[in-house]
């Protein structure tokens, strides 16, 4: 069973050499930072926190960001077409470059990191400014994207020392979204592991579940997962990979248009997934179709739950269950031209799994986009 497995992992966990307290932020390079902010805030009812540009002294990006809960998004871009910030978007289009971690100790966590193998992205710095310091430091993890270790006891601003407040008169309500759960890497065939023990060797990560193709696969397409977690486990991280299978996966076609490994989506928690479904589907965001037959059998297989299943059945939130409760799940359609990067909004009543019983249904959904994309 998928939580047996989730409590037997959860027991080899030692202390953590590297405590990660959270996820800090996440940081997309994207083409237009202005207009990406707007749309992040009407959506999904982010709220203006801080910015960076021309006029904070900038002369090569612009950075607005977002939070909501505790989930704090940079949306940065580039002010001249030769930047690195350029040519990441060039090639991968809008995507994650950053997913940094809130840590005690920026430079002892990058130097334990390196001793353990990591690469480079940039030694540790230390930025100040009238509110406090800010020590933060960086490693690269799968293809251009990066990990960022960010230390900011002694710092009182509103986000990083260079940015200043953002006070916009659009002010969108939020939508109930709380903290990241997860995010999932999509890795080259044949790399799933070599990451997994990058994340176990560098940053003490262990092994919290593994789906092989018997998993994760429909009758065309199929998948193999690792996922890893940090010792406290508020960091996790499944990786996925393609498998053998008559056509093309939606890990391939990622892989195609992202053109390498990268982020594949973020999974945001909800207290009330119902109330948030509901806002996001009135203000334009597009969900996966989930198979009407789907909600014949949920009762059965799930047992009673507090939700009224029609609701959710109208909304397309699907249901799973493990030893330790029940969650409610739903994966957005990609929120970029490119079919890459989307979002998954989960409630947890209790249950720690990943929604193995949704695994089949949800594979169906996405190749049904896929056969209406061409890529399947």
């Amino acid at each position: 069973m998928e939580a047996e497995q989730i409590t037997k992992a959860k027991e080899k966990v030692s202390a953590d050499f590297l405590t990660i307290n959270g996820t800090d932020y996440i940081e997309f390079y994207v083409g237009n930072a202005k207009q990406a902010a707007h749309f992040y805030k009407t959506a999904l009812g982010f709220q203006s926190l801080a910015y960076a540009g021309l006029e904070t002294g900038l002369r090569d990006r612009t950075s607005y960001v977002i939070n909501q809960g505790k989930i704090t998004l940079m949306l940065t871009a580039s002010l001249h077409s030769g930047s690195l910030i350029a040519e990441h978007v060039r090639k991968h289009g809008d995507g994650v470059k950053v997913i940094a971690f809130w840590v005690d100790d920026a430079e002892a966590a990058y130097v334990e990191a390196r001793k353990r193998g990591a690469t480079s992205a940039f030694t540790p710095v230390v930025e100040k400014d009238a509110f406090g310091e800010v020590r933060r430091a960086g490693i690269h993890t799968y293809s251009d994207t990066l990990h960022v270790f960010v230390e900011r006891k002694n710092y009182k601003g509103h986000f990083l020392p260079g940015f200043v407040k953002w006070d916009s008169d659009y002010k969108p309500t939020d939508i109930g979204l709380k903290y990241v759960d997860h995010c999932v890497g999509n890795v080259e065939l044949g790399t799933m592991g070599k990451w997994a023990r990058f994340y176990e060797n560098v940053l003490g990560f262990t092994n919290l579940i593994t789906f092989d193709d018997k998993d994760i696969s429909t009758e065309y397409t199929a998948l193999m997962s690792k996922v890893m977690t940090n010792g406290n486990g508020r960091i996790k991280f499944p990786i996925n990979e393609p498998a053998a299978g008559k056509k093309k996966s939606q890990i391939e076609e990622y892989l195609e248009f992202y053109e390498g490994a990268g982020c594949q989506h973020i999974a945001v928690a909800a207290d009330d997934i119902i109330h948030t479904v509901g806002e996001m589907r009135k203000r334009g965001i597009e969900f996966l179709h989930v198979p009407g037959n789907y909600y014949d059998t949920v009762s059965e297989r799930v047992g009673k739950i507090k939700e009224n299943l029609e609701v959710l059945k109208q909304l397309g939130i699907m249901v799973d269950r493990d030893e330790e409760g029940y969650l409610l799940q739903i994966f957005t359609k990609p929120v970029e031209d490119r079919p890459t990067l989307f979002f998954e909004i989960i409630q947890r009543v209790g249950a720690k799994s990943f929604g193995k019983g949704n695994f089949q249904a949800l594979f169906e959904s996405i190749e049904a986009e896929q056969a209406k994309r061409g890529t399947l």
